[in-house]
């Protein structure tokens, strides 16, 4: 028969996922190269259109990614995996560039979206953990993703990974932010919703 845990013993595993995706996250940093996190910026500004393709949390953080692009107006959507191969990717032209996020680099439901990309001319980016993996390797620019282990105590919720991609995507908008010289002003008229959007027209 198992017991209750303790007040004290719930309380303790949420402060260790807090330290734990505190220490991911300056890892995560030393684990960026800088050339290609420039190039990624580069890409991501000058594409007519962009795409984010992700399964599972890191679909959930693409769809994120998406709409952050969106928000500095750069015309971005989320490609879910399932629909691209039925047809959803004919959103892909020369020129735009698709972003694929997969830890280990080998989802399966992600490779036919890398030679679909190619084929029409468009740039990939990966962001991943294994440099060596097919969707690295197929890439023309990879953002290496560096996770110590996830929060829970199986270690198998990818809850750090989460976190450590959303950082990144985080870092890239800020970056294209000071690439594209965006303004708030052009801000404040896409989002006049919600308490942002009183404080951003004075409201």
């Amino acid at each position: 028969m198992s017991t209750v845990p303790s007040q004290e013993t719930l309380f303790a595993a949420g402060r260790k996922a807090y330290e734990i995706e505190q220490d991911a996250v300056g890892k995560a940093l030393a684990a960026v190269n800088e050339a290609a996190f420039l190039n990624a910026v580069t890409a991501l500004s000058g594409a007519p259109r962009i795409a984010a393709s992700g399964c599972g949390h890191s679909g959930i953080a693409c769809m994120h990614f998406a709409h952050l692009m969106c928000c500095i107006e750069r015309p971005a959507r989320f490609l879910s995996p399932s629909e691209a191969t039925h047809g959803a990717s004919g959103y892909l032209q020369a020129g735009d560039v698709l972003l694929l996020a997969s830890r280990g680099g080998k989802t399966e439901e992600l490779l036919p979206l890398l030679h679909i990309a190619k084929a029409k001319g468009a740039r990939v980016i990966t962001v991943t953990e294994n440099e060596a993996s097919p969707l690295a390797q197929g890439a023309d620019i990879v953002l290496k993703m560096a996770v110590t282990r996830e929060t829970d105590r199986f270690n198998s919720q990818g809850t750090t990974s989460f976190t450590v991609q959303c950082v990144l995507f985080h870092a890239l908008q800020a970056a294209m932010i000071e690439q594209t010289e965006y303004r708030n002003e052009q801000f404040k008229l896409i989002h006049p919703g919600g308490a942002v959007g009183k404080r951003l027209n004075g409201k």
